[in-house]
C-alpha cells in the first residue's frame, strides 16, 4: 500500500482529535484541530487548497480540498452522523481533479472515529 507509514501517522492525529474532543461540533473545529495534531505529528499540512476541474481545457468549476499532507495525500473531513456513497464520490472527483494519488475520508460526526482509504485509479 503506497504512503501506508504516512497514512498511518496521518489517521493516529485523527484519532488524537476524535479523542479529545468527542463528535458534535463543526466541520471547520475538527479541521483546525487537525492542522494542530498533523504540525505536533511533523506533518506538514495545508488547509482549503484550491482545486480547479476543467473541461476541455476551460476551468468549469473551482473547489477547495479540506487539507493536503506533505503535498500527497489528500483530506476530505466530515462531520456528519455517518459517511455517504456522495462523500466517497466527492473526495474521488477530488483526486481526480488534482491528480494526488491517496485520499482520505474522515467522519468526526459519528461517536466513534469513521474513516475510508481511497485511491486515484489514475494514478495509482
Amino acid at each position: 500500500m503506497i504512503y501506508e507509514d504516512l497514512t498511518g501517522k496521518i489517521l493516529a492525529a485523527c484519532f488524537d482529535v476524535s479523542n479529545e474532543l468527542g463528535n458534535g461540533f463543526l466541520e471547520s473545529v475538527y479541521e483546525k484541530s487537525l492542522l494542530i495534531a498533523l504540525e505536533e505529528a511533523g506533518l506538514r499540512a495545508q488547509a482549503q487548497v484550491p482545486l480547479q476541474v476543467f473541461y476541455r481545457n476551460k476551468n468549469v468549476g473551482d473547489f477547495y480540498a479540506d487539507v493536503v499532507v506533505e503535498g500527497i495525500v489528500l483530506l476530505e473531513l466530515k462531520a456528519v452522523k455517518t459517511l455517504a456513497p456522495e462523500h466517497v464520490a466527492q473526495i474521488l472527483n477530488y483526486l481526480k481533479a488534482t491528480g494526488i494519488g491517496i485520499g482520505l475520508l474522515i467522519n468526526f460526526g459519528s461517536p466513534k472515529l469513521e474513516y475510508r482509504r481511497l485511491g486515484n485509479r489514475l494514478c495509482t
